[in-house]
């Protein structure tokens, strides 16, 4: 199933907080409650992110009680400013937003408050068949990269989970497996909220991946050792010049695989590739709330002194000369990235 669909006149989607442990699938009637939910990491990864926050904001113009086009305009403008404060660094939620918005907008002198509200859902909906479909073509790419019998290092989760279906890089490498390759893949930690060892190890699970699930400080070794052939990793918003920005760590990751010759890949759709930005250090990173890395506890007691304080940084920029290339649904990028990224964000040959 679908890891963010309408059913009902509802937003639903699965519960990724409780994954392994228990599989959920929440309700949404309201854009704000779909805000928190992202804020809240119900919903995560930055495509189920970008589909969410389409039909949260679908979900605003069925609020709306406007009977005017413009006055849902207004509507649906408020609730978008909402929506993309949710999460400042995934440029998908931006990008679902403003283009539901610039489609809005654009019909909204030649058509009724209702007709509006039903074009932003079905673009909303448009948008979420389109990001598996374009997950699919990524997969194709990524999967030429990979060589039977390949162990790979993943960092935090790529898969069904953090899209709309199927995955970026996780997705790379089930279509590896779908295509009769024999891998291993080592599953980082990504500590503190372990998306490797809850959601990557289960969805490996599911499509029969061997795996083996490794604390994060683990990768180097074996890197070193000679253990590992490729790196896949995500990215929740990509600069123009190929810095990568991704969930925390992957920075450790690309340093320890440049060192030791390892091949570093990012999949990345062209909706997270932000040209506007020329280098990585533009990109907006996110703080999470200190708990994350407080609560953490060990043989059930909290690890941490009661009065301890922490930073809890949710994501890092891995510069684009540690990367080798990035996969994207219109080919694999390589150096100089800011000519091959801008080809093929424009899908140009």
């Amino acid at each position: 199933m679908r890891t963010v669909f309408w059913e009902n006149n509802e937003l639903k989607m699965i519960d990724q907080r409780i994954l392994p442990g228990r599989f959920e699938v929440l309700a949404y009637r309201g854009h704000k409650e779909v805000a928190i939910a992202i804020t809240d990491m119900v919903v995560r990864g930055a495509p189920a992110i970008g589909a969410a926050a389409a039909f949260g904001l679908a979900l605003a113009g069925y609020e709306s009680a406007s009977s005017s086009s413009s006055g849902l305009i207004a509507d649906l403008q408020a609730a978008s400013a909402t929506l993309k404060a949710a999460r400042p660094t995934a440029v998908n939620l931006a990008w679902a937003v403003d283009r539901l918005m610039e489609v809005a907008s654009a019909s909204s002198a030649e058509r009724s408050a209702d007709d509006l509200r039903q074009l932003v859902l079905d673009e909303a909906q448009k948008l979420a068949d389109e990001d598996v479909a374009i997950n699919k073509r990524m997969a194709e790419h990524g999967a030429a990269l990979i060589n039977d019998g390949d162990t790979i290092i993943h960092h935090c989760n790529t898969g069904a989970l953090a899209t709309v279906d199927w995955g970026t890089a996780l997705g790379v490498i089930r279509t590896a497996h779908e295509q009769g390759k024999k891998i291993h893949v080592f599953v980082d930690e990504t500590r503190p909220r372990l998306q490797g060892a809850r959601l990557t190890a289960w969805e490996l699970e599911q499509y029969g991946i061997p795996y083996e699930i490794i604390s994060d400080n683990t990768a180097g070794y074996f890197l070193k050792a000679g253990k590992v052939q490729k790196c896949f990793v995500g990215s929740d918003r990509t600069a123009a010049n190929g810095d990568v920005a991704n969930k925390i760590g992957t920075y450790m990751l690309a340093l320890a695989a440049f060192d030791n010759g390892v091949p570093f890949y990012p999949v990345v759709p062209t909706s997270t590739i932000d040209l506007s930005l020329v280098h990585g250090d533009l990109i907006p990173i996110e703080e999470r709330n200190p708990q994350e890395v407080l609560g953490l506890e060990f043989e059930g007691q909290r690890v941490a002194p009661l009065n301890a304080k922490a930073r809890n940084i949710a994501f890092d920029v891995t510069p684009h000369k540690l990367v080798t290339g990035i996969v994207t649904e219109n080919g694999v990028a390589y150096p100089p990235f800011e000519v091959s990224l801008k080809k093929l964000v424009e899908n140009r040959p």
